[in-house]
């Protein structure tokens, strides 16, 4: 009965908060009351904090862009607690994904509880007054006193280790460094959690009773300084995790001390409080990562991990339980999960806990009480952790350590968690002479399944990417027969003074086409065809070099490559990758597909639109063109070349501008689709309307990225549909 009044309790706070998940604000609101909540993130021109409307009560995003290096100084150094301001700003909606499988902006800030972005026309402290401050404000600001202390105090290398160890702050990392974290399987060491909490606690109850204390009196202190550690980290779920199991058994502990609160029951009733206060948090990857691994670890304590006598077998069994645990969600959010990882922890792991962690505490309260860290033990600490972050650099770039199957549908993550239960159950039972080889096989199956459904995949699909105003187009055929990618997207970066330099700018390729391969689980890329050398078709294709496995890069017959293809060239020579570069007559086959190569001539001579790759295909049952950028000229020599061609499909050239896709081309060829990569309100007013109308006339249907999204077309056994992202 207590089962079912809770979960009924749980279904009507859930159905609730669902329904109350919408912004009360006007959208014609153009003056905002605003209280800053967070510390503001500042990168290149661009500052970014989470602050919230007053008469509303409702969270926003506010950016504004930095007008001058002086301004931007000021806010580097400026608190924005304390204070209520009237800001001037155009509210706007958060991006949507436009990809399968892409990061949908929205839908993350929803989850919590933000539903627009501000974008501020003034210095957003231009128009404030002071409020009285509340605890929490003096906590946060301690907060923002403390990062940037050691931001002005240490290296680098050592301000960012300490702000994300004493603080939960990684604001302060290369962004290289980060990802190489991430690649690795290593970053939960970045984030606040259990062993930080527990050093916390540990060190204050010894050194209170060193000091005379009674165990009473300092068991009231930690139940107050649990909550302030919680802001003071930045309240992150894995600290509120931490902090809140702690509090729990120190609490009943106090009102009953023959009373004891085993961990399996203290997660449970962290999770059943924390989610019964903030329903939205199951949508957070940190609050799925942590409850799940830390569940895990509690329940293999007593029968998995308590047997291995050896305190690295039993590190080792700890990281394997973690990575199981962990596995669904880090396949599900970000495809891809660290085989490696397992072993980096027991490298990184006694680092952190016996080196990195009493290292920075210690460098820190020094450098507070006497306004100067020891020489020696800073240059030796700054030395230790350069030679491990290129250790962490090197293992990222072992792309064989990577599984990466591709984003689980909802059989497969059931699938895992299933499997990952078998193997707990096995692990723990050990039941019958054989349970090693049980869970042998199981691991085989888990690692297994759903690559070879990928090879025996029996679908093949031609996808145009949403790569904004540029060209990227995905031929994947059935059996993995061939894996073809024409064009990679690219993002034009216009020289800023050093200043207005993003820490990590965005980049399509980068950001975009890899995720999207890597969510279908694509990792080789058989032919790279880039059509031309400007800069929005090629411009992602280092990205994709570094990041996946390229068999063979085609290049157009040119006399003159752009600077872009030299660097592409240079690149594919040092990763030992063959380029061919191509022109008509040139052709490949397979059981699933025929490509024909119709343009540039040999050692073509001319602009560098004109002399684009034109591909001529049979895929699916139905035939594709594909022409990059070709100009009219192009377009008509194709039609002198092969008077007889009839096409299904066309890629419109140049993204629908007035120099391709002629009247002539069209009724040549007769064309019954259209599509048209475009970048959404782009400054070129692509597509051009004299095109659209051309296309009309000829009642071709047309597909275009920046109304659909990315546009597939699935095929099974030469007979396919074409499927908009967005109907």
């Amino acid at each position: 009965m207590i089962i079912i009044v809770f979960a009924l309790i749980f279904m009507m706070i859930g159905h609730h908060k669902a329904a109350e998940n919408k912004s009360k604000i006007p959208e014609s609101t153009s003056s905002f009351l605003l209280q800053y909540m967070e510390d503001p993130k500042i990168d290149g021109d661009l500052l970014q904090i989470h602050t919230k409307e007053k008469r509303y009560n409702e969270n926003l995003i506010l950016r504004y862009s930095i007008k001058s290096e002086e301004e931007k100084e000021f806010f580097l150094n400026q608190t924005f607690y304390g204070v209520i301001c009237q800001v001037s700003a155009t509210m706007i909606k958060p991006k949507i994904s436009k990809n399968p499988n892409g990061f949908n902006y929205r839908r993350y800030l929803e989850s919590k509880e933000i539903f627009w972005i501000v974008e501020a026309d003034e210095n957003p402290l231009q128009n404030c007054k002071a409020e009285s401050k509340s605890l929490l404000t003096t906590i946060k600001q301690l907060r923002f006193s403390g990062i940037r202390y050691l931001e002005k105090n240490f290296p680098i290398e050592i301000a960012s280790l300490s702000a994300a160890l004493i603080f939960g702050d990684r604001e302060l990392f290369y962004p290289d460094v980060l990802e190489d974290y991430q690649k690795t399987g290593i970053v939960h060491l970045l984030a606040i959690s259990g062993l930080h909490v527990s050093l916390l606690i540990g060190m204050v109850y010894y050194l209170g009773i060193r000091a005379g204390l009674t165990r009473q009196f300092m068991l009231n202190c930690l139940l107050l300084i649990l909550p302030i550690y919680v802001i003071l980290t930045g309240a992150t779920p894995s600290v509120i995790r931490a902090a809140l199991m702690i509090f729990l058994v120190l609490f009943i502990k106090k009102w009953d001390k023959y009373l004891h609160l085993v961990p399996v029951d203290a997660i449970s009733l962290t999770f059943i409080i924390y989610v019964f206060i903030k329903p939205m948090i199951i949508f957070d990857i940190g609050f799925q990562l942590s409850f799940s691994v830390s569940f895990a670890i509690i329940l293999s304590a007593q029968q998995v991990l308590i047997e291995h006598q050896n305190s690295w077998i039993k590190l080792l069994a700890t990281s394997i339980v973690a990575q199981l645990a962990a596995m669904p969600f880090l396949l599900y959010h970000f495809f891809e999960l660290s085989l490696i990882g397992v072993f980096a922890n027991i490298v990184y792991i006694p680092l952190f806990s016996f080196v990195y962690l009493p290292a920075v505490y210690f460098l820190f309260f020094f450098q507070l009480m006497f306004d100067k860290a020891p020489t020696i033990l800073t240059f030796l600490m700054n030395k230790i952790i350069t030679i491990f972050n290129k250790v962490i650099s090197w293992i990222g770039d072992l792309h064989f350590a990577a599984f990466v199957p591709g984003k689980p549908n909802l059989f497969f993550l059931l699938f895992y968690v299933l499997i990952i239960c078998f193997i707990f159950y096995i692990w723990e039972t050990k039941k019958g002479p054989n349970w090693k080889k049980k869970v042998l096989g199981l691991f085989i199956i888990l690692f297994t399944i759903q690559p070879i459904w990928n090879w025996l995949r029996p679908f093949g699909e031609i996808t145009m990417i949403d790569v904004g105003q540029g060209d990227s187009i995905l031929i994947h055929l059935p059996f993995r027969k061939g894996t073809y990618l024409i064009d990679t997207g690219g993002t034009v970066n216009f020289n800023k003074d050093k200043w207005r330099q993003r820490s990590k700018p965005f980049e399509v390729g980068r950001d975009v086409v890899v995720p999207f391969l890597k969510g279908k689980g694509i990792t080789t890329i058989d032919k790279l065809i880039l059509t031309h050398g400007d800069m929005d078709h090629v411009g992602g294709a280092v990205s994709i070099i570094n990041e996946l496995k390229v068999n063979e890069i085609l290049l157009p017959s040119v006399a003159n490559p752009s600077d872009a293809e030299h660097r592409i060239m240079k690149l594919a020579n040092k990763k030992k990758i063959p380029v061919r570069k191509v022109f008509e007559g040139n052709s490949w086959r397979n059981k699933y597909g025929q490509f024909y190569i119709l343009a540039p001539e040999k050692n073509y001579v001319g602009e560098r639109n004109g002399g684009s790759i034109a591909i001529f295909a049979i895929i699916g049952g139905l035939t594709w063109y594909f022409g990059g950028d070709l100009d009219i000229e192009g377009e008509q020599k194709i039609i002198n070349n092969y008077p007889n061609l009839n096409i299904d499909v066309i890629k419109v050239g140049h993204h629908g501008s007035k120099t391709s896709t002629s009247e002539e081309f069209l009724k040549k060829t007769t064309p019954q689709i259209a599509l048209i990569s475009v970048g959404e309100n782009n400054r070129f007013g692509h597509p051009h309307q004299k095109v659209l109308n051309r296309l009309d006339e000829e009642n071709i249907t047309i597909f275009r990225t920046d109304i659909h999204g990315a546009v597939t077309y699935r095929f099974f056994l030469g007979k396919g549909t074409f499927l908009p992202y967005f109907p």
